[in-house]
């Protein structure tokens, strides 16, 4: 039978798709440079907001106390003397100097899921409905011969049936073990809720959420569209100091694109990228990715065909070990003196360990004094090529400085995250559900 489809509809398609990949692309790279601007905020409001509730609750009703320069007053009605006979932690409310009461409990819980929900975005590449279904059980870990654990996230299929794993980075382990804390209270185990699926319009079982959160008297799983909610609601409060955030959004699926598009810029082999997504073919990556040269993909596109032409086509052979402990002297090797080597399995220094200018140096905050080192003896050099007129070496030490400041707060930043103590697991009682 002739298809039913004719040659003339289909005319224009591929160019159709080609303007959309374009669009997306372009929508990335306008959005890329705003992503540090946007996460400085919500983790500023975070923070600002615990310490003043923190403040809060230490005072009494109809208080007045200060803080980061601000008067407070906390509100002393009917309806707060009777939380505070009612309930061991009532919620606390105050009143700033335009006399505006502010929920702080309520308020700081929503900025708390609002950081929590962005940074693993931002730093997993999962969908928002991954996001949503995460659960207690989807926190792993594995031990390495060495003793060294490393954390795994267990995500479950949302898009495609396949369920993948994600190795947990310091900043990602970091949310994640917030939130538990925060579920946690006293050793108590995570509740369990149903969750309702808007897309197959059916309740889950009951599980133990990560993304749960006391609404009034009820206690439900976050829908994916309050963090759309509350993207939308940060950028328009930056809009006010930040020409670039005027009529700008943020997307969750923005930081799944920024995501890609970091890991593939950095180095990252783009079928191992791909399986961090859950992508089953590497031209979905690729439109993805919003900066990435074409021929770099075509011609590694070429390299895993004939590197796979190389293979046997019925099965892989075993691993040797030879071949494990060459695995595990990779990650053994990654250790530098300032920090950690992100490169991938299998890859040599591309910077011939230049580790300052290396995008892939992950520094450690104890090595914060080493770069201030580091530092004055560039800037040493600097002063000297200045009076020589060697302008080459100025231009040089001027790139790498640039990368050590970056670097500098980037490790400053990590240093202000205090350490997270999950307790020691207690078994239930028996009859506990």
């Amino acid at each position: 039978m002739p298809c039913p489809i004719r040659p003339k509809e289909l005319k224009g398609f591929a160019k159709r798709k080609r303007e959309i990949h374009q669009r997306m692309s372009d929508r990335i790279r306008v959005r890329q440079p705003l992503l540090p601007t946007l996460v400085a905020h919500v983790e500023g409001r975070y923070e600002h907001l615990t310490g003043l509730l923190k403040k809060a609750r230490a005072v009494e009703l109809g208080e007045i106390f200060e803080h980061d320069g601000h008067a407070y007053r906390r509100t002393d009605s009917d309806r707060d003397r009777t939380w505070a006979k009612s309930q061991d932690e009532p919620p606390v409310r105050v009143t700033d100097e335009d006399r505006q009461v502010l929920n702080l409990t309520l308020t700081e819980d929503t900025a708390f899921w609002e950081w929590a929900g962005l940074e693993i975005l931002r730093h997993s590449g999962i969908r928002v409905e991954e996001l949503c279904e995460l659960t207690h059980l989807s926190i792993r870990q594995y031990r390495r011969p060495n003793d060294e654990v490393i954390a795994l996230l267990i995500i479950a299929p949302s898009k495609s049936e396949r369920e993948r794993v994600i190795p947990m980075s310091a900043d990602l382990f970091h949310a994640i073990a917030q939130i538990i804390r925060r579920l946690t209270p006293d050793g108590r185990p995570v509740r369990l809720l149903n969750r309702y699926d808007p897309h197959e319009k059916t309740w889950s079982e009951p599980m133990p959420f990560l993304m749960q959160r006391q609404n009034g008297t009820q206690r439900s799983v976050i829908a994916p569209t309050t963090f759309l909610h509350m993207f939308a609601r940060s950028c328009e409060e930056l809009a006010e100091s930040h020409r670039a955030f005027a009529d700008m959004t943020f997307t969750p699926h923005d930081f799944r694109r920024l995501f890609a598009t970091e890991i593939v810029n950095g180095g990252l082999p783009i079928h191992i990228g791909a399986a961090l997504l859950g992508h089953l073919n590497l031209q979905t990556l690729q439109g993805y990715v919003a900066v990435f040269a074409e021929d770099i993909v075509a011609n590694y596109q070429r390299f895993l065909n004939h590197r796979r032409s190389l293979r046997p086509e019925i099965e892989y052979p075993e691993v040797t070990p030879e071949e494990w402990a060459d695995f595990e002297e990779h990650f053994d090797k990654r250790k530098v003196e300032l920090g950690n080597c992100a490169r991938p399995y299998g890859t040599p220094c591309n910077h011939e360990h230049a580790c300052i200018r290396c995008p892939m140096l992950q520094v450690n905050p104890k090595m914060l004094p080493r770069l201030a080192e580091i530092e004055k003896d560039l800037l040493l050099r600097r002063k000297r090529a200045q009076e020589e007129h060697w302008l080459g070496e100025v231009e040089g030490i001027d790139s790498t400085l640039t990368f050590l400041r970056a670097k500098q707060a980037e490790a400053a930043r990590l240093t202000k995250r205090p350490a997270t103590d999950l307790g020691i697991p207690r078994p239930r009682p028996e009859g506990t559900p």
